[in-house]
């Protein structure tokens, strides 16, 4: 079974978080042994940030801010969809920073400092967590 970041590799929707996590050096983080929720950014939620503001991201000398950003996206735990309680969830990221996970009325929101998400794919099984596709990044 592949990891998370070989799942994503795998995954053409998600090359530019790939493209970000290996700029913010997380590929090894994210290739360990978990477990890991990721709530994973898919490239039409990546075209939603400015094209310039995107690129200063990836510049190595922002790499502790992008890796703030991604780190927001993933639990130090896992969760399959079915797992998440009916209701608003406040959970801690590995990034340290709380998020609120809502599951009312057939959908799953993601809420943080820096904007909402939607799942849109849920339960793509790795062998160090789960992956959750979401349409923006926040």
């Amino acid at each position: 079974m592949p990891t998370i970041v070989q799942a994503a590799v795998a995954t053409p929707d998600l090359s530019t978080l790939v493209t970000a996590v290996t700029a913010a050096d997380l590929v090894d983080t994210l290739s360990g042994e978990g477990p890991f929720t990721v709530f994973a950014p898919n490239n039409d939620a990546f075209a939603k940030i400015p094209a310039d503001t995107l690129a200063g991201l990836l510049e190595p000398e922002n790499v502790d801010q992008l890796k703030a950003v991604l780190l927001r996206h993933v639990l130090p735990t896992t969760i399959l969809a079915g797992d998440i309680p009916e209701g608003s969830t406040t959970v801690d990221t590995a990034g340290g920073e709380t998020i609120t996970v809502t599951n009312a009325d057939g959908a799953v929101t993601i809420e943080s400092s820096a904007g909402t998400a939607t799942v849109i794919a849920t339960d793509v099984i790795a062998s160090n967590g789960v992956v959750h596709v979401v349409d923006t990044v926040f």
